[in-house]
């Protein structure tokens, strides 16, 4: 089996766990690091102190996880269950355990803010005018040729025109 390296708490406890130093050095995001760690082996321990250990299938926004081919530990140690897929709500995670590999390839895959901001703008978010919004008035619809416009109250006649 791989080295594994912890994302939070101490891996001094792993024999030939890398100098807490050199983790230090390299920013890795977390979530960043999750996406690469999907199709990856690794360990979740639980708030409850159950721990999961198997390959990440995918995560979300919330670190919210979903694995396959699990073998579960019970808190105390005393028993374990293997389930071929499970799914981790993220606010029950005490810490994750990933291969160094993991955080090797992290540092391979550049990203920038600039790539970043790239890729936000390709799905179409932000901007200004793309012709799709109408601006900030108070939903009245627009006349088309041959109609007369609506006042932008609706159907309602104005109060001036009420009397």
């Amino acid at each position: 089996s791989s080295d594994l390296t912890c994302l939070r708490g101490r891996a001094s406890s792993v024999p030939s766990a890398r100098p807490r130093a050199d983790f230090i050095a390299t920013m890795v995001l977390p979530m960043q690091l999750l996406r690469t760690a999907q199709n990856q082996p690794m360990m979740v321990e639980l708030k409850n102190g159950e721990t999961y250990s198997g390959v990440l299938a995918s995560c979300d926004g919330f670190m919210n996880l979903h694995m396959r081919d699990i073998v579960c530990t019970s808190r105390d140690g005393e028993r374990f269950w293997k389930i071929p897929e499970c799914y981790v709500r993220g606010n029950s995670i005490k810490y994750l355990r990933l291969p160094d590999e993991v955080i090797d390839m992290v540092k391979d895959e550049p990203t920038s803010r600039k790539e970043i901001r790239q890729q936000f703008k390709a799905r179409g978010r932000g901007g200004r005018g793309k012709g799709e919004g109408r601006g900030r008035g108070r939903g009245g619809q627009a006349a088309g040729p041959g109609e007369k416009s609506r006042p932008a109250g609706g159907d309602k006649p104005s109060k001036r025109a009420r009397g």
